[in-house]
């Protein structure tokens, strides 16, 4: 009896030592061969969800692989057997080879073939699975034998918990490095923590109204062309908080389907509708003492505006087949590239909602105009791209700079890195390929293609460079030529450059272009 209980507690120190499930059962299996006749030790893990049962540890190990590839999907109600069996605690002896026909025989792999104890393990968590011990013929269990694979349960159920918490450690480790990566390249940015390209230059008075807005709780609505930066400036903001260790939670409300809104943004209850299987935080809930960064709102449809604006008026909400009241305490940062004046103005946005988060606005202005953060930007994609290719870094030379420069950017900074990607990856780390990469070619035979460059048919080994307020001004007043003269609404030349009315009235004023005079012209 005293041999027994030092041997558990060996079993017990054994089970906390290791967090590995095959290193608990590579030692378990050989102090166990001391004390009963095993041949091989197998651990399994019931996944009730895929209706799946899992080989997580044999010892001593298979030399064909493949035995553990065998098919594992069972009916359900083959597992709700097992479950059953499971929650009595019983150990079961299969013996005489007879293993088909018997009802828990799913539990036996293939390469199992002689007489087997079968234990069953369940973790506080939840988590089940089965214990399997063969005998090492020509030996057989005996009552003894039974009787310590029924005090191996709960330290195996213990071994089978940590393992089951370090999967999930796992998968939660590298799903948080995916979305790190994924939001560093949507960035365009290798560090979260690095300064922000432009915050001395182009940006400069973006950045200044970032500070002065990021200390308050106000809500801010961020303006800019698809691919500017909203994200960027808005995680500036939260970083610059009070609730800077709270978190950020991003929000694409273009890309929810409608009859999804309300269970993403407010989260639903258990069984509220057909698929929700469990219970579901939505973002407002996981923005708590946060930032939530609400990108394309101007994309959300009039009946979901509408339940937006009351969380944003007293901060509670309910789930989806919820009753009960969810108060939550969460700045919103919200982002457009449309006119939701004008939104407002067709009936296509609330007014009232409207005036409730564009409390702070900020224009970003699209990278055209701020043409003197291009260098330092390609820089930077150059530099990303040698890391994310494995290429040797090259920095753009001055003829790329002046292709780059005179470029009109529609898909703004997220353009530009996409485009020194490529370059990077047609120059094969020996230069970048900046033409190729614009579809403009060096060749006098050649037509360029896909770029807006002005004066396309011109371009020579070494293309002309037009003095940017040049370029500017001849792409307004064509604008202003197609659109009559008329500045603003839907079918003004502020729609169709996307830029804020009053950003282009100014930059008319200085390059000195008088819009009126375009009303008079003829349809071109």
């Amino acid at each position: 009896m005293e041999q027994s209980a030092t041997f558990l507690l060996e079993v017990w120190r054994e089970a906390s030592r290791h967090i590995e499930i095959t290193e608990f059962a590579a030692t378990l299996s050989a102090m166990l061969a001391r004390r009963m006749p095993i041949a091989r030790l197998v651990i399994r893990r019931i996944d009730q969800e895929r209706s799946r049962l899992e080989i997580l540890a044999v010892e001593p190990s298979l030399g064909d692989k493949r035995l553990l590839q065998e098919p594992t999907d069972w009916p359900a109600r083959e597992i709700d057997r097992l479950l059953r069996w499971c929650r009595r605690s019983e150990v079961q002896h299969f013996q005489d080879g007879g293993y088909a026909k018997h009802t828990l025989s799913m539990v036996l792999p293939s390469f199992l073939r002689g007489e087997v104890l079968g234990a069953p393990l369940v973790g506080e968590r939840g988590t089940r699975g089965v214990l399997l011990l063969e005998a090492q013929s020509p030996h057989r269990f005996l009552v003894e034998h039974e009787r310590m694979c029924r005090a191996l349960i709960d330290p195996f159920a213990v071994a089978l918990d940590n393992d089951h918490q370090l999967r999930e450690l796992r998968a939660l480790r590298e799903a948080a490095e995916a979305d790190k990566y994924s939001l560093l390249t949507r960035l365009g940015r290798e560090d979260l923590s690095a300064p922000i390209i432009g915050a001395d230059r182009g940006l400069h008075v973006v950045m200044e109204r970032v500070a002065l807005v990021a200390r308050s709780d106000l809500p801010v609505l961020i303006f800019g062309e698809t691919g500017s930066g909203k994200e960027v400036i808005a995680r500036a903001i939260h970083n610059r908080s009070l609730r800077t260790s709270g978190p950020f939670i991003r929000v694409n409300c273009g890309a929810i389907p409608p009859e999804l809104i309300d269970s993403e943004l407010f989260g639903h209850e258990k069984g509220s509708f057909t698929g929700a299987t469990a219970t579901r935080r939505g973002w407002f809930e996981r923005a708590n003492e946060g930032t939530l960064f609400l990108d394309e709102i101007g994309e959300l449809p009039l009946a979901a505006q509408v339940r937006l604006l009351r969380v944003l008026q007293d901060g509670s909400f309910e789930r989806v087949g919820g009753e009960h009241s969810i108060k939550v305490d969460v700045r919103i940062v919200a982002a457009t590239h449309r006119d939701l004046a004008a939104m407002v103005q067709e009936g296509n946005f609330r007014e009232d909602l409207w005036y409730r988060i564009a409390v702070f606005p900020i224009v970003l202005p699209p990278l055209r105009e701020r043409r003197e953060d291009i260098p330092l930007l390609a820089e930077h994609f150059a530099h990303r791209a040698a890391l994310r290719f494995g290429l040797k870094p090259q920095l753009p030379s001055a003829e790329n700079l002046s292709l780059l420069v005179a470029y009109q950017w529609p898909g703004n900074v997220r353009e530009l890195g996409s485009v020194i990607d490529r370059a990077a990856i047609l120059g094969d780390g020996k230069r970048l390929e900046v033409a190729r990469a614009l579809g403009v070619t060096t060749d006098l035979a050649a037509t360029p293609k896909t770029v807006n460059l002005p004066q396309p048919s011109e371009f020579t080994a070494t293309p002309t460079v037009l003095p940017l307020d040049v370029v500017t001004k001849q792409h307004i007043e064509i604008a202003l030529a197609t659109t009559k003269g008329r500045v603003e609404g839907p079918q003004g030349t502020a729609a169709l450059l996307k830029i804020n009315p009053h950003t282009l009235r100014a930059r008319m004023r200085k390059l000195g272009i008088n819009w009126t005079s375009f009303r008079s012209r003829p349809e071109s």
